[in-house]
């Protein structure tokens, strides 16, 4: 189960370039056409808004799986094992709630909007309200995940802290390879 997430976590890194570079070669073609030939592609702006949202919300499941989120861990560091997993616990429980919040809010959403077309492509407004279903549902396998490997004692300790104080200090620890950095 464990290279099934890390692998569909690798599938997702993969569309993440794909919808960058896609962002990047509309808008960049369009400020081109615009600038130089006095045009536009009117459909760009409406795909790069829409792969932007993707974006978004496929990189914040990987950013779960990598524990890529920004927090204070200044309490769960200080516990011991048992209270980083107690804690553990109650953030998982709580984001399991809000990924249920966000998921029944989103199919709501997408029932809503399935028949109403986008402006400029015509598409189903459903499409861009699914982003957030798909996130729902992944990150929910996420964090369900890491709540059986708790269960079943393959979290390790260096996991128990599901957020990073700060970018910079993570980029720190990464160097060292994966000691803590001295502050």
């Amino acid at each position: 189960m464990n290279r099934l997430v890390a692998g569909g976590c690798r599938l997702l890194e993969a569309l993440l370039v794909l919808c960058l570079a896609l962002m990047v070669l509309l808008v960049f073609g369009n400020v081109v056409l615009r600038y130089a030939f006095d045009s536009g592609i009117t459909v760009s702006e409406e795909i790069s808004r829409w792969l932007f949202v993707w974006l978004t919300f496929l990189g914040a499941v990987v950013a779960i799986h990598e524990r890529g989120h920004l927090g204070s861990d200044m309490l769960v560091s200080r516990l011991n094992r048992r209270g980083r997993q107690a804690c553990l616990v109650l953030s998982h429980a709580a984001m399991l709630y809000v990924t249920w919040l966000l998921w029944s809010g989103t199919l709501a959403q997408v029932a809503i909007n399935r028949e109403v077309a986008a402006p400029v492509t015509g598409l189903s407004m459903a499409v861009f309200y699914a982003s957030g279903l798909v996130f729902a549902l992944l990150s929910g396998v996420i964090l369900l995940h890491d709540l059986w490997r708790l269960a079943t004692g393959q979290l390790g300790d260096d996991e128990l802290i599901a957020v990073q104080e700060s970018e910079d200090l993570a980029q720190v620890e990464e160097l060292h390879l994966g000691q803590p950095a001295k502050v």
